[in-house]
């Protein structure tokens, strides 16, 4: 078995991390299925994740460890996580502690705004709230 074969059929967690050392974790709310956000972890930060439940993640902008809702009070208890075919990506299903918002901005989601497809030129794309 070749080493992505290997990767790819074992049932050992092995994440795969860039060369920054990180590892993108989408969280989605488990009882919506909806998209929350697109963070990163770090060695710490997974391990943390799986011994706590909770969702630590790495701030590459403050470049330190943190635990989601640590002073927000919206906490991410992970009720499962998966990883992808080749251990470079994670996905955690999250109940949302406090008043249920994921995104520093206040939004529910952090993926809040939509792009305008076909009518952006030069890669300038408009942008429109989610309803």
């Amino acid at each position: 078995m070749s080493g992505s074969e290997a990767i790819e059929h074992k049932l050992n967690l092995t994440p795969q991390f860039d060369a920054s050392g990180l590892i993108a974790c989408i969280a989605v709310d488990a009882g919506t299925g909806e998209v929350l956000m697109l963070a990163y972890m770090n060695e710490e930060a997974l391990r943390r994740s799986i011994e706590t439940g909770q969702a630590w993640y790495w701030s590459r902008s403050r470049r330190e460890l943190w635990r989601k809702g640590a002073t927000s009070g919206q906490t991410q208890r992970i009720v499962e996580m998966r990883v992808d075919c080749d251990q470079d990506a994670l996905l955690i299903k999250v109940e949302v502690g406090g008043d249920g918002r994921a995104c520093h901005t206040g939004q529910r989601s952090c993926f809040y705004r939509k792009v305008t497809l076909g009518q952006g030129s030069r890669g300038r794309a408009a942008l429109s709230m989610n309803d």
